[in-house]
């Protein structure tokens, strides 16, 4: 993993130089502690900068800034590509020649070979800029899922910026820390900013699978998507077929993941996705694995028990660590590295497995995107059971739920179980995904940001639904996977992850969501095969057939918190003095009730209070508008 940056000027201005590109590589040296290099195009338009944590090829010949051989052609690239060996022998028959072991130098002859196409042959994670001098363009890119986060800005119509986070775009005095109102509403919502927008006015993120081209010539900015999810297949696979097909897609996927120069280990919560990864990787290691795991002191979010079932069954090299409740201080820091509202608790715990972990190895396997590919999520086989209610009920029923709706007590869990009734499918998927629903935003946003939003306001609802409504091509189950594979696994799960393990630099694998898998998942695995009486079914029979019988499958397990038990002690008073503080923004009131709901009643609102105790202490840290 790396921390990118750069700056490219578009028309007639001073020329970029080393002091702006310093300052912007500095705020990323977390993403790459050991090695740093900036490169300066001699007619002074374009400048790239580099950190780099070194995993393939430790020698200086992985430096970056890199130039490709044939020359003219420079590159700053954050990520892995995990196939580098393969799409290398294919370049070496068609005559290129290396003089390196990097996936850098292969990523360089991928482009001279096949320009943009060179997308469809990488399987990696990445996020890179790549400066074609006789073409004259800066050539962007992002990979298929979005583990490996791109910001951009354009300060002005002369100006473009890139990195791999906000705050070394915040670097140049011409990108505004001023609040972006319709970032601040998504998050309100979400509890993450989703898609190409930021809490920053002016920055933006290359959404996952796009690449973009910046024209220096005429200063035209062209982005596209090079990659979607496969359609359904029109006839069901056998299951048995199926399962040998998964087994072997992850066999593989496990298999890239494992190339690495430095020390490696895995991820174990004792749940099901990282203890099948534990199990692959103990069958391909030449060596026994490093497994790390996290708990609690409340029993109840305690799962060691588990991991350790796993890690003695494949002979692993354990590690444990348990995170006192007085966790909470380390909360300001962890909003400010983030750079943006985020309002995921798992970050704390994440955060910490990556700091124990860095301790013993550099890279770190991982079992993201099980819930998100096979429907692992508890909310899955609730909007399922919401969806068939609906479709049972007469339209004089669901009208009364409406009304009905309307006059319940605000916040009371009735009230919410109606609302979910009062529609159609689509409107339990929307209610079990909204942090603060329009309703709830309308109350607690200032009316004067209320106006100001006018009909953005809604903008949150209207995007979920037509995410869930633009899957149409698949059935129920996989709409809702394939909705949330597009907005809250890329902006929620994937930048939790980055964030936690880069703060420490350790590099974080997910071979669940090799982009192979993912076609497989959407393509072959109807939802029959992953919701039903409980969730992820289909990995829930790989896991009988590689992990020990002692070790329960149907639980969600995974690096959770005691958010109700860490909010109430509120040891560090981080909860006082949050309504006053967000005044500027929302109504005392509303936000007074929020924060005094914790430990009383729905754990929704624990994590509403989280999120603007999270709002006011990135205020702190960042400012904006008063």
């Amino acid at each position: 993993m790396c921390g990118i940056a750069g700056m490219v000027q578009l028309r007639h201005g001073m020329p970029v130089t080393h002091a702006p590109l310093l300052r912007m590589r500095e705020t990323l040296r977390h993403r790459g502690p050991d090695d740093t290099g900036v490169w300066l195009d001699p007619n002074g338009r374009v400048g790239l900068a580099h950190c780099r944590l070194s995993i393939l090829d430790l020698s200086a010949a992985g430096h970056q800034p890199m130039q490709d051989a044939a020359g003219g052609i420079w590159i700053t690239y954050n990520g892995e590509i995990y196939n580098f060996m393969e799409v290398r022998k294919d370049l070496e028959q068609r005559g290129h020649r290396f003089v390196s072991n990097s996936d850098t130098e292969v990523l360089l002859a991928a482009y001279r070979e096949w320009r943009e196409d060179c997308l469809e042959r990488l399987n990696g994670m990445f996020a890179f800029a790549l400066f074609d001098a006789p073409a004259g363009r800066l050539f962007l890119a992002r990979d298929r899922i979005g583990k490996k986060p791109l910001y951009y800005a354009l300060p002005s119509g002369r100006r473009f910026l890139f990195a791999s986070e906000p705050k070394a775009l915040l670097q140049d005095p011409a990108v505004s820390r001023e609040i972006d109102l319709r970032g601040l509403n998504f998050f309100l919502a979400y509890g993450y900013i989703p898609g190409d927008l930021s809490i920053f006015q002016r920055v933006h993120k290359l959404p996952p699978a796009h690449a973009m081209t910046v024209d220096l010539a005429s200063g035209n900015l062209r982005s596209w998507r090079y990659w979607e999810l496969p359609e359904a297949a029109r006839e069901e696979g056998d299951p048995e077929a199926l399962l040998e097909e998964l087994q072997d897609l992850l066999e593989d996927a496990v298999r890239l993941r494992l190339r690495s120069d430095v020390p490696l280990g895995v991820f174990l919560s004792g749940g099901l996705d990282s203890s099948l990864i534990v199990a692959l990787t103990s069958r391909l290691a030449s060596c026994p694995v490093e497994t790390f795991t996290i708990g609690f002191e409340e029993a109840e979010q305690d799962e060691r028990s588990y991991a350790d079932i796993v890690a003695r069954h494949f002979g692993t090299q354990h590690h444990e660590l348990v995170i006192k409740p007085d966790v909470l201080h380390l909360l300001p820091e962890l909003v400010q590295h983030v750079d943006e509202p985020f309002a995921d608790p798992s970050l704390i715990p994440t955060y910490y497995v990556c700091r124990e972990t860095r301790k013993s190895v550099t890279v770190a396997l991982a079992g993201d995107g099980g819930d998100d590919l096979f429907g692992g999520y508890r909310r899955y086989l609730a909007t399922q059971r919401d969806a068939r209610t609906i479709a049972r009920l007469p339209a004089p029923l669901r009208r009364l739920a409406a009304t009905a709706s309307q006059v319940l007590p605000r916040g009371s869990k009735v009230r919410r179980y109606v609302q979910r009734l009062r529609d159609d499918a689509t409107t339990p998927f929307l209610a079990w995904r909204l942090l603060f629903d329009l309703e709830a935003r309308c109350r607690l946003l200032r009316p004067d940001l209320v106006e100001a939003l006018g009909e953005a306001l809604d903008e949150p609802e209207i995007r979920l639904r037509a995410s869930f409504e633009q899957a149409a091509r698949y059935d129920f189950v996989n709409r809702m996977l394939a909705a949330d594979f597009h907005c809250y696994l890329p902006d929620d799960i994937l930048v939790k992850v980055d964030r936690a393990s880069m703060f420490v630099s350790l590099e974080v694998r997910a071979p669940l969501l090799d982009y192979r898998v993912a076609e497989f998942a959407f393509s072959r695995v109807p939802g029959r095969l992953k919701v039903g009486r409980g969730g992820k079914i289909l990995l829930q029979q790989l896991g009988r057939r590689l992990l020990p019988p002692a070790l329960s499958l149907n639980r969600k397990a995974g690096f959770g918190i005691p958010l109700r038990a860490w909010l109430g002690r509120d040891s560090n008073g981080l909860m006082d003095g949050v309504p006053a503080a967000l005044a500027g923004w929302l109504n005392p009131g509303p936000t007074e009730g929020v924060v005094r709901s914790v430990g009383r009643g729905l754990a929704s609102r624990d994590r509403r209070a989280f999120a603007l105790l999270v709002l006011d202490l990135w205020r702190q840290a960042y400012g904006g508008i008063d």
